[in-house]
């Protein structure tokens, strides 16, 4: 008796055992797909926090800013390498590529975008497109279209948690992400610089009678949102350690998304799209088809933007005449 019933307790404590490896493992994946998730939402919504600006000052949508980061993920291709041939930390790079997005930002601004600032919301945005064409193109005929490998700046380790091996530097750039939020919600409200950023768009004739400088405060806007895509650049590289002519492209059509999704001109509205945009990203890959992410994101915002057109944490607000 005892040897027809050992086989099937055995077999018994097999299947427990492996439901139990099955559940573990269901868990370990959903840690994991949770921790890309946010992962990738937090560099979604460090591009979209430099639309988030722009658009809640001069109410203009710079299709061009995705190519910043274009421009920061070469100067990181460039200047990693040099750093470390003469000794230097590897993270001065960043820096490097923070000036460099800075410099092109405020340029774009001077030279493209002020002359038409006048000109009508589509003008603007025609020669929004067309500085992203430009950006794009140069950066073609100087670099070439092969993809470049860019060199890791920091190298962290990775931790177990309930059997999901979790990368140190994905937690970096989802801490990352959440400093510059709070830092740049907390510049916006509580300095003087950033009240009259505050007050520019809601009437730049009165602001200009109270002795704030239009045309500055603007560029201001500009070189913060660059810098803020070269830093999104270094989080991309981190992830992704490669860049390529149009990289900023694609990134930037879904930080779009992810800003108007938060609801545009919200900064809080930015980080939250972002973070919605990557969890839904990758919780399509994982549990439901790897072809169908970007449909189902587009048709996301589609539902969003048919309930509640000003986003999430968007607010309604009239445009004056």
């Amino acid at each position: 008796m005892q040897s027809v019933s050992a086989p099937r307790l055995f077999q018994k404590e097999v299947k427990i055992e492996s439901n139990r490896k099955g559940r573990c493992s269901e868990v370990s994946l959903f840690i994991q797909s949770v921790i890309n998730g946010l992962n990738q939402g937090a560099i979604y919504a460090l591009i979209a926090l430099g639309y988030t600006m722009v658009y809640g000052i001069i109410r203009m949508i710079n299709l061009a800013h995705g190519d910043f980061i274009m421009v920061g993920a070469y100067t990181l291709f460039y200047t990693v390498p040099l750093m470390i041939h003469y000794g230097m930390p590897a993270w001065l790079a960043v820096i490097a590529a923070v000036a460099v997005c800075v410099v092109v930002g405020v340029t774009v601004e001077v030279v493209a975008y002020r002359p038409v600032r006048g000109a009508g919301s589509m003008t603007a945005l025609i020669t929004a497109l067309a500085m992203s064409l430009f950006l794009e193109n140069l950066a073609m005929v100087l670099f070439g279209s092969n993809p470049k490998s860019v060199t890791a700046i920091f190298t962290l380790p990775s931790v177990d948690f309930l059997g999901a091996k979790l990368q140190c530097k994905y937690l970096l750039t989802i801490a990352i992400g959440l400093i510059m939020m709070l830092g740049l919600q907390l510049f916006v409200k509580k300095t003087r610089l950033g009240k009259a950023m505050r007050a520019v768009p809601q009437d730049k004739q009165a602001s200009t009678l109270m002795g704030i400088n239009v045309n500055r405060i603007i560029t201001i806007t500009f070189a913060i949102g660059s810098g803020l895509a070269a830093v999104a650049a270094l989080m991309y590289c981190s992830t992704y350690p490669r860049c390529t002519t149009d990289m900023g492209s694609m990134m930037g059509l879904k930080a779009f998304i992810a800003a108007v999704l938060g609801g545009i001109g919200s900064i809080p509205g930015a980080m939250l799209g972002g973070i919605i945009v990557g969890l839904v990203e990758i919780f399509v890959k994982v549990y439901i088809a790897p072809g169908w992410y970007e449909a189902i994101t587009y048709s996301l915002l589609i539902i969003v933007l048919l309930v509640k057109p000003s986003g999430i944490l968007g607010k309604n607000v009239g445009e004056k005449v």
